[in-house]
């Protein structure tokens, strides 16, 4: 059956397993997630918008297999978690990886000939996060997979299959230098570069494998390199490569880059940025090698330079872990907390061990982010830090709702003073020990200048809600 017969079929009936509807308009299929109408910073999904937070143990969950993988999916669900990262990779880290290509009784691959496994873990992974409401958010190309000892074993090095050599192919059988080097021809196939047609049809084979399993649902978007410092030309054709292979079938995705470079405001970055009609949403998660003031400040730049036309960002990978060399645990749960709080529309703990993956704290978290949404919807939420007074430097952030409500986001200990807008009745306020993921008691305060001090050590919230009685909005 061909790529484009199977996912045409699909729109007749209902997703195997999953919730998504077959039933599409101007090719949007209907319930799938995509940038919220009402709001383009945020996305929707199956119909309502939705805040993405996420965490888990490995970077490309689907090769997981058996009770592992659906033990790591109902954790994150239970804890409120909506939202995976999965590259494609198939290097063999931890020995139980398979490449997606068929070997031979004699060692070689046949890139020619699909290893069913790899589709079908890849499958199952996808049916089970569509079950769950999970959004996937799929890395096509995982640099580090094609060069250094990756590279020596992976089947489209030319020693290593059937289907071209290397004077053929224009690769070598050896890349030594770290894959941020960009060395590797492998990321140079396409026309508006070296037009490598032996290659690169084998790229595309791939790719269009991927879509036929993921053009089924509903709840899934695609990125097409991890942390790239490659040409943008590669990145511009492959994300028009996935789209008119969407278009072909009556589906419409979402597709962005992830650059390398660690601040945001550089020119690889506006690559993505300037280009609103090639990638619809901005993935901005080398911010999180930044810490503290600056790292809210550069995300704050990043939501100001694309105000003209505003797409949701997003935060797939979050360092810091006192086990990694990028930041500690507490710089991993600020930069969570700060992108969050500063109008990210998904955020996702990294894995171990340059990130907390799905650990206790990250599942406190992802608890108490969903307890504060129940009672102000994340994406009501702008930032003010202006009205705080006697702040200093990542002491406190401030957000605050067209309604009235006031967030305070403590990192550590702190003391600023908030000055709330004059009312006839008292405010509520509540403190939520973040990694108790609990509220404490509600009390009353006054309009005029309010002073703020966490109730203890760690990471504290302070909501402060408009309301004629203490409690009123507790259910």
């Amino acid at each position: 059956m061909s790529f484009l017969r199977s996912v045409r079929g699909w729109k007749v009936g209902v997703v195997a397993g999953s919730l998504a509807l077959g039933a599409s308009i101007s090719g949007v299929v209907l319930g799938e997630v995509r940038p919220w109408r009402e709001n383009p910073w945020y996305w929707e999904y199956r119909g309502r918008p939705v805040f993405l937070a996420g965490a888990s143990d490995d970077d490309n969950l689907f090769q997981w297999t058996g009770s592992e993988l659906m033990e790591q999916l109902d954790t994150l669900v239970a804890c409120g978690g909506n939202y995976l990262r999965n590259t494609m990779s198939d290097r063999p880290d931890r020995g139980f990886e398979v490449y997606p290509f068929d070997r031979r009784p004699d060692g070689r691959y046949d890139l020619e000939r699909w290893n069913p496994e790899y589709w079908r873990r890849f499958e199952t992974f996808l049916e089970e996060t569509g079950r769950r409401g999970v959004v996937v958010q799929i890395e096509v190309w995982d640099r580090f997979d094609y060069s250094r000892d990756p590279w020596r074993s992976h089947p489209y090095n030319p020693k290593n299959n059937v289907n071209y050599s290397a004077e053929e192919s224009g690769l070598a059988t050896e890349y030594p230098d770290h894959p941020g080097a960009n060395r590797q021809p492998f990321f140079f196939t396409v026309p508006p570069l070296q037009n490598n047609r032996v290659v690169l049809r084998y790229q595309q084979r791939f790719v269009d494998r991927l879509l036929e399993a993921t053009l089924r649902h509903d709840h899934v978007l695609y990125c097409i390199d991890n942390e790239t410092s490659g040409a943008e030309e590669w990145s511009a054709w492959w994300a028009r490569y996935i789209k008119e292979k969407a278009r072909a079938v009556g589906r419409h995705v979402h597709v962005t880059e992830m650059w390398d470079d660690w601040d945001v405001r550089a020119p690889a970055h506006r690559r993505t940025f300037d280009h609103p009609e090639l990638y619809d949403f901005a993935d901005v998660s080398q911010n999180n090698h930044q810490k503290g003031q600056v790292h809210w400040d550069r995300f704050q730049w990043v939501r100001q330079y694309l105000q003209g036309r505003p797409r949701p960002i997003n935060t797939v990978k979050t360092y810091g872990a006192d086990t990694g060399r990028y930041g500690t645990t507490q710089d991993g749960l600020e930069r969570v907390w700060r992108h969050a709080l500063g109008g990210a529309a998904a955020v996702r703990f990294h894995r171990p061990d340059s990130g907390l993956g799905l650990s206790g704290p990250a599942r406190a978290t992802l608890r108490a982010l969903r307890l504060l949404e129940r009672e102000v919807p994340l994406w009501e939420l702008v930032p003010d830090n202006e009205r705080l007074e006697e702040r200093e430097p990542n002491e406190a952030n401030l957000v605050v709702s067209r309604r009235g409500d006031h967030v305070v986001f403590f990192p550590q200990d702190g003391h600023v003073r908030l000055r709330l807008p004059d009312r006839p009745e008292a405010w509520t306020l509540r403190w939520l020990e973040i990694l108790k993921a609990a509220w404490g008691e509600p009390g009353r305060v006054n309009s005029g200048l309010v002073d703020l001090k966490p109730p203890g050590a760690g990471l504290w919230l302070a909501l402060i809600q408009p309301g004629t009685a203490i409690g009123q909005r507790l259910r």
